[in-house]
């Protein structure tokens, strides 16, 4: 069991829990060569060394136990960006990136103001800076150490993002206003079996769950959203499968118009958005 193809073999069988044991294996070994997975076929017949070998085995013992793919490299890819993360935060999944193509869209062409609440990671205010430079971008976390984290991605990014610590709109200087608002807040009921399976095991309940069957941090962001909106100016926030209905007549009760729910890639409901009326 010493060649690529062998190893890799190997592993497979040793991730018998995993949804994608293939992809996991491939991935870390490509991490340890410091290759990509072209390589890995190309040159299947290579003969590894037992370093390589004893790391990869450690790494797939961690993979085998749950821990997630994302924290044992320790980054994760999200639009094409290489964002460090940690298990101060959540790992960015590729539905979210749905928001960020709808954000994009609300985004006038001219400079325009966005704010990101709950950036975690930064992926998503990162994500739109990127696609954005005539965009200023600040974004927001409560947690200390995903801020910092968040910071980091914007240094490693190369990225022009500010990153400020408080609770959703609290840090914001009085009477600031954005075009676009977006936020992937916690919108998980408390006792939904699904906090107790996959990579979800190892993020912090912090960021996913929420009061009120999951409401309650959207209730909050929607409702004081349409204060810290320019006339014209968009709100766009992700949640539930089952909770599209529930956060349309949130937006409608606190008089957006132009209220719409986007499908994600898995054809649920995911993305809602609203718009302050014009002046």
């Amino acid at each position: 069991m010493n060649t690529i193809a062998q190893i890799l073999q190997w592993a497979v069988k040793q991730l018998t829990d995993s949804e994608s044991p293939k992809l996991d294996a491939e991935v870390i070994l490509c991490f340890l060569l410091e290759k990509d997975r072209s390589y890995l076929f190309a040159w299947d017949d290579k003969v590894l060394d037992d370093e390589i070998i004893s790391r990869f085995s450690a790494l797939i013992t961690r993979r085998q136990a749950g821990e997630p793919v994302a924290h044992i490299l320790g980054y994760r890819e999200f639009w094409s960006l290489e964002l460090e993360v940690s298990a101060d935060t959540l790992i960015p999944r590729p539905d979210t990136e749905v928001l960020v193509e709808q954000a994009l869209a609300c985004m006038p062409t001219q400079t325009c103001q966005v704010l990101d609440l709950g950036t975690g990671t930064g992926a998503i205010a990162l994500a739109l800076a990127s696609e954005s430079p005539q965009a200023r971008v600040t974004a927001i976390e409560y947690n200390q150490s995903a801020a910092a984290l968040a910071r980091r991605n914007a240094k490693r990014c190369g990225l022009d993002v500010e990153v400020l610590q408080g609770s959703w709109f609290e840090p914001l200087q009085s009477g600031l206003r954005f075009d676009v608002i977006v936020s992937n807040p916690p919108y998980i009921e408390a006792h939904d079996p699904h906090l107790a399976m996959g990579d979800v095991r190892f993020e912090p309940l912090t960021a996913l769950v929420a009061d009120e069957d999951g409401l309650a941090d959207l209730k909050h962001i929607i409702s004081h959203g349409y204060a810290f909106l320019n006339a014209g100016g968009w709100l766009l926030v992700e949640h539930g499968f089952e909770q599209g209905a529930a956060v349309r007549d949130l937006f409608i009760a606190a008089d957006y118009h132009q209220v719409i729910t986007h499908k994600d890639y898995g054809n649920n409901d995911r993305i809602t958005v609203g718009q302050r009326k014009e002046a």
